[in-house]
């Protein structure tokens, strides 16, 4: 049997992957095997309206839902949400650092920080959250904080404020309707403590782009990509209140990078995990830089454990996100926010070589070892097949590690369980 394969991205990442596999293109109203599609083609597909059911020879890139992760307020919700009901539960998980009452009105408040699941910044949801912002901002009124439209990307109506007459001339002027944009009134964002003391390097500030492959939510099956980078800003990063404005400081998605005058486009302002293991280790000892990358497995899977009883799970798909995280300058990784359509455009040689391999070992890992998509398969890849991916968590294989005799009793191991460091 030949694949048969549909996309709605036309990026030789993908279809130079699919060719070299002899796999045949169609048209999305053709029958298909493997769908690359974007996230609105997913959910049309997958809509009560569309009447369309999958076979069991198909699969497609996104859950039905994926913004349950992938929409910087609903991420905020669910791992609230998932705290709580781990106290409510008494997991140890859910420590505190200082007892404080119920009432979790941040995602990390002041006075609440959780000892193992602080794994976002403070953050709240405008307009809804905002009389709760301006009672937490008080506390703190020398702050800097980061507005983020909850529904875009790649930077887009990103700005900081540090006094809240910026956000009331925000709020004021949002209340009403653009000629131009008259949705402008009803959209939310997330407003978060901005990280104002990040690692830097070269005096740069960056983040870290890793991808995350979930083959399935329940049981949770993910797997993390060893090839990501560090994407850094061009100008060195500067905390004085007149540069608030200059994206080039604070912003290090390369959609906004590439436009200033400092862009390097041979390295695309990019280095490699890797490198930067290399580096920590060489500046700040292995012990610390080993635990900084435990640490950002253990964001990881909380993060996916958080939205995994919300998510649609449906045998079907399977999905990368790209994930954006900060380090401070103590080593403690911040979840930014998470992407379902990472991009696929190459900005250099290398990033070509790296999401050509991303594509490949994707492939390996979501296909039964025959080649042909298969509801039925358990979704167990064997380690050859993994390539450049390791395993994160595979909640089949911890349910037959507990019942091992001599498996580890501690509450970090059994939520953790097959958690794996990086080599």
């Amino acid at each position: 049997m030949k694949v048969v394969f549909c996309s709605d991205l036309d990026k030789s990442v993908l279809v130079s992957n699919f060719e070299k596999r002899g796999w045949v293109q169609v048209g999305p109203e053709e029958d298909w095997n493997f769908y690359w599609a974007g996230t609105q083609t997913c959910r049309n597909l997958f809509s009560v309206d569309s009447g369309y059911r999958m076979h069991d020879h198909q699969t497609i890139n996104h859950f039905p839902n994926h913004y349950e992760l992938t929409r910087k307020d609903l991420l905020v919700k669910n791992i609230k949400r998932y705290r709580k009901e781990l106290e409510k539960e008494g997991s140890p998980l859910a420590e505190r650092s200082i007892a404080t009452g119920a009432d979790d009105t941040s995602v990390t408040g002041s006075g609440r920080q959780y000892l193992y699941l602080d794994l976002v910044p403070v953050t709240f949801v405008l307009p809804a959250d905002y009389n709760m912002f301006v009672e937490e901002y008080r506390k703190t009124p020398l702050s800097t904080w980061i507005m983020k439209p909850c529904g875009k990307s790649q930077g887009a109506g990103i700005f900081l404020i540090n006094k809240l007459s910026k956000l009331k001339k925000w709020s004021r002027e949002s209340k009403s309707p653009s000629a131009f944009n008259p949705c402008l009134a009803r959209e939310s964002y997330v407003i978060s403590r901005y990280i104002d003391n990040p690692l830097l390097i070269g005096g740069k500030k960056f983040d870290l782009r890793l991808y995350v492959l979930v083959t399935s939510f329940r049981p949770l099956k993910a797997y993390l990509f060893k090839l990501g980078f560090c994407r850094f800003c061009t100008v060195k990063y500067d905390t004085g209140t007149q540069e608030l404005d200059n994206m080039y400081i604070h912003l290090t998605n390369v959609s906004v990078q590439k436009h200033g005058g400092e862009y390097n486009g041979i390295h695309g302002g990019k280095l490699s995990v890797q490198n930067l293991r290399l580096y920590l280790e060489g500046t700040r000892g292995k012990a610390v830089t080993e635990r900084l990358f435990s640490s950002i497995s253990w964001l990881i899977v909380h993060s996916l454990k958080a939205v995994a009883p919300v998510m649609a799970n449906d045998r079907h798909c399977f999905e990368c996100y790209g994930y954006d995280i900060i380090v401070d300058d103590r080593l403690k990784p911040w979840l930014i926010e998470v992407n379902a359509s990472p991009s696929l455009t190459s900005t250099t040689v290398n990033d070509r070589i790296l999401k050509y391999k991303l594509i490949d070992n994707i492939i390996s890992v979501v296909l039964p070892p025959d080649g042909i998509p298969d509801v039925r398969w358990s979704k167990t890849p064997a380690p050859e097949a993994l390539g450049n991916f390791q395993l994160l968590l595979d909640e089949d294989l911890a349910v037959q590690d507990d019942a091992a005799p001599g498996s580890s009793t501690t509450p970090h191991s059994r939520a953790s369980h097959r958690l794996q460091r990086w080599k």
